[in-house]
């Protein structure tokens, strides 16, 4: 009986009705790119101290003097969040009209009562200065960038069921909707508490747009395009939304008019609506099949192609049906050993991976120069590692391919803590490189998964993996957030992540041109280490004979 590819298969591969839908798909994830990554901007920590009040009537020198020196990164600068206490200072100047004639070392010290004074040569504001996000309270902007990948994790939970149960057309315009709607509030938030609240809904709305995209694509478009449009489709226009961010940023250096003005963009989207159909395999499991027609005689019409009289007969509809109604669960993904191993190996790299790719995004004030360069550059370096993994997607092997260019994308952050301070240049171009790898992974490990796993639990087995990703990028924000302790622990912890992650590809089975699996059974082995050969007894039974056999056993 023939499946749904072989009943379209009249409409061709690559005709105008399926280049729009690439292009159209693909341009709605642009948005994507800046979204998530706009707290790089917006929660960026401007250089600061304690503020000092006007009514103390100190001179010059000794209000020079009134913030004390602390070693930081083996370089000694003002404190940030301690200043010596005013009323002494105000009794020492009124005595001593130099303050390097006495030693400040032995004047005690405060916290910063009265707020800090921030520098605006770089910021108008953040809410990091807005809302004093600093010294005890300096958790809370990490915190902002996890509240959003929170959201984002169970937005990946509900995206499937409510596409599922309302379509994916409606959820994708739904989703785009609650990303931009929210992100507008975010610019009204009277304090802390509510932006990370509005932050929880953006994220909810940002991977449930992308899902629904890569979803209503994977089922619009034919065999041969989907490989493509996950890898270069709407990653490459995910890249140019990034790339985006920082010149934006650039020349809006408030941080509620750049939500704001970064939200506009998707208004434009609006008219996509009579332009994106409902995806044909979604109504015909509905039973909708008038509609499903409809939009396929309109595509075989843009194609310039004549379809048949009968595009579906009632044995086909009713095999498409019941198909739609075998359940699965979670359970089957760890149903056997060898299923099971690759799970988990499936789980890890996928975290690992996540981790690192928003750490070394989110790290981006972290590096030496200027940051709205370093941001394109982060950003910029994605559309060659996804043009990257796309070749070799198509040339080498699937395993060694993600294990070699994680390997790449690890290794290269260990020697960032070698290189000398005046090479400031260097360690940025490590940093790319390591981006650069794990951008390419992350297109990989898609294709990958989806190979390994049976089509039984194909959707299951990649959605899980999604989930473990999402767990990666909840924990990312603190990754670069040890940053602030030692310049180069978020790139040795990195490093060191991506390297196991690395290893652990090589023990999961080669996928070019093979055959993917219908059930659990007909799944490949693990990868195993060679040892030395055991015998085991086996019992076969032959009619009323039982035979015992020898057999050799690789360990």
């Amino acid at each position: 009986m023939r499946d749904y590819d072989e009943i379209t298969a009249f409409l061709g591969e690559w005709g105008p009705y399926q280049k729009i839908i690439f292009f159209i798909l693909s341009i709605s994830i642009f948005p994507n790119g800046f979204c998530g990554m706009s707290i790089v901007f917006v929660g960026d920590v401007p250089e600061h101290h304690c503020l000092i009040p006007g009514n103390l009537n100190l001179s010059e020198a000794w209000l020079n003097r009134t913030i004390p020196l602390e070693q930081e990164r083996g370089k000694l600068q003002h404190s940030q969040c301690r200043r010596y206490r005013l009323d002494v200072i105000r009794n020492l100047s009124a005595t001593f009209a130099d303050p390097d004639s006495i030693n400040m070392s032995e004047v005690e010290q405060e916290p910063c009562l009265d707020g800090w004074e921030y520098n605006k040569d770089q910021y108008i504001s953040t809410i990091v200065s807005e809302w004093d996000l600093v010294c005890d309270d300096d958790w809370k902007g990490p915190f902002s960038m996890l509240i959003f990948f929170v959201g984002v994790l169970i937005g990946s939970f509900c995206c499937g069921q409510l596409s599922d149960r309302y379509g994916r057309k409606l959820v994708l315009f739904g989703t785009m909707a609650v990303q931009t709607g929210f992100s507008m509030l975010q610019t009204l938030s009277p304090n802390w508490e509510v932006f990370c609240f509005l932050n929880f809904l953006v994220g909810l709305g940002q991977i449930s747009n992308w899902v629904s995209a890569f979803v209503l694509g994977s089922e619009l478009l034919g065999k041969s395009t989907r490989v493509i449009f996950g890898t270069l489709g709407i990653c490459i226009f995910y890249a140019i939304g990034y790339m985006t961010l920082p010149l934006i940023a650039y020349f809006i250096r408030s941080w509620r008019m750049l939500l704001f003005i970064l939200a506009l963009p998707s208004l434009l989207y609006i008219p996509l609506w009579w332009f994106i159909p409902e995806s044909p395999r979604w109504l015909l499991i509905k039973g909708k099949v008038q509609e499903a027609e409809a939009i396929l005689r309109y595509a075989a019409k843009k194609n310039g192609v004549t379809p048949p009289a009968v595009l579906f007969n009632e044995l086909e509809l009713e095999d498409m049906k019941a198909k739609s109604k075998q359940s699965y669960s979670i359970i089957h993904l760890f149903k056997t050993s060898n299923i099971r191993t690759i799970t988990i190996i499936n789980l890890l790299v996928w975290m690992i991976l996540t981790a690192e790719y928003f750490g070394l995004s989110l790290s981006t004030p972290n590096l030496h120069g200027d940051d709205y360069l370093n941001c394109f550059f982060s950003a910029a370096i994605e559309v060659p590692a996804y043009l990257s993994a796309w070749l070799f997607l198509q040339r080498f092997p699937r395993r060694l391919s993600l294990s070699g260019i994680l390997f790449l994308g690890g290794i290269v952050l260990f020697f960032i803590q070698l290189v000398p301070s005046n090479f400031s240049g260097l360690a940025t171009a490590l940093v790319m490189a390591g981006k650069f790898g794990t951008s390419s992974a992350f297109s990989m490990v898609y294709v990958h998964t989806a190979e390994l796993y049976p089509t039984a639990v194909r959707n299951m087995g990649v959605g899980v993996g999604s989930t473990a990703s999402r767990v990666g990028s909840i924990i990312s924000p603190y990754i670069f957030y040890l940053g602030i302790h030692h310049e180069f622990l978020p790139f040795i912890l990195m490093g060191s992540l991506t390297v196991f992650s690395a290893i652990l590809v090589l023990f999961l089975p080669e996928t070019l041109n093979v055959p993917l699996p219908e059930t659990i059974d007909q799944m490949q082995k693990i990868k195993r280490f060679k040892g030395r050969d055991t015998h085991r007894n086996y019992f076969y039974r032959n009619g009323e004979n039982v035979t015992m056999v020898s057999k050799k056993e690789e360990i």
